[in-house]
């Protein structure tokens, strides 16, 4: 972010401030050994272009009343793009099949849609509904929500980076906040698993080329064009 910004750092001395400043430095990960399962299953689907896996999974907050709500978060897996954030009291399979098909006629249909067996992702309309349109199901384990990974990352930064250090006094306020928060996601924030390239950056427009006014006639063309 400070290199976009212009400024000429060096990321060793960023580190050393971010250590000495006490913020939140990621753990070390423990090692996995591989997963040998078959190649039908739902962990060795990669995404391999734009629309071909996305997944969706709800995130669970409460305003500053204690009234809870809740979150649709539906993502392209490859492009790490965050299609929507759908934000009601209750979210119900219909809401799932609205948001979806919202997306289907703005983004088109994807291959894959990977989510886990929640009740409002294994619904028979949800399951009609997208069987119809082509777009398969791909359904993680359960209680297996790093098969789901790039979904639950995802949901990670948004708790750490909005909903853990803002309150939210009305539902209309948490949405507008968590919609601009998105946008910013998409278009400015960095990942390190673009090169450091947020997943839809903005794109400058050039204005227009404004039409130009007809150079007047030179008094010699004028009087020529007369005397013919």
């Amino acid at each position: 972010m400070l290199w976009h910004k212009g400024w000429r750092v060096n990321a060793k001395r960023v580190a050393r401030i971010w250590r000495r400043e006490g913020l939140k430095v990621p753990s070390k990960q423990p090692k996995r050994g591989r997963l040998w399962l078959n190649e039908g299953s739902c962990v060795r689907l990669r995404p391999e272009y734009p629309n071909h896996v996305w997944s969706y999974d709800f995130v669970e907050d409460r305003t500053h009343e204690g009234r809870k709500y809740r979150m649709l978060n539906i993502i392209d897996e490859f492009s790490r793009e965050c299609l929507a954030i759908r934000i009601n009291r209750k979210l119900k399979a219909t809401d799932v099949i609205d948001a979806l098909s919202d997306l289907f006629i703005l983004r088109g249909i994807p291959t894959h849609i990977r989510s886990d067996n929640g009740p409002e992702f294994i619904a028979h309309n949800l399951r009609n509904r997208l069987a119809t349109l082509g777009a398969k199901t791909a359904y993680i384990m359960p209680g297996s929500p790093w098969e789901n990974g790039y979904c639950e990352s995802f949901n990670s930064k948004l708790r750490d980076e909005l909903l853990n250090g803002e309150i939210f006094y009305t539902l209309k306020e948490a949405k507008i906040v968590i919609e601009g928060w998105r946008r910013h996601y998409n278009t400015i924030r960095p990942h390190s698993s673009l090169r450091y390239q947020p997943p839809a950056p903005e794109v400058l427009q050039w204005p227009a080329a404004q039409p130009q006014p007809a150079s007047p006639a030179t008094p010699a063309l004028a009087s020529n064009q007369i005397i013919n």
